[in-house]
């Protein structure tokens, strides 16, 4: 009786797994938004020259996505 117990278990286990990853994942909220990173808003500086308060103040824009230049470059985007 135990050997069929156990078996019973086991088959119970291998029904709850397979039920469970059967299951879609849950599909994300929204899609997530690329936002620019200080590596590449420090090269859009650099790339204009910019320096002290001047560059600052774009580096901060360029995170917040307030500048045009915002947008990512394509040497930005890694190589496949």
């Amino acid at each position: 009786m135990s050997n069929l117990k156990a078996v019973m278990a086991a088959l119970t286990l291998l029904a709850i797994g397979t039920a469970l990853a059967s299951q879609a994942p849950a599909a994300p909220a929204a899609v997530p938004v690329k936002h620019p990173t200080l590596k590449s808003c420090n090269r859009q500086a650099t790339a204009k020259k910019l320096a002290g308060k001047d560059r600052e103040q774009f580096v901060k824009d360029c995170l917040a996505n307030k500048t045009p230049a915002a947008a990512p470059h394509v040497a930005d985007t890694p190589a496949h």
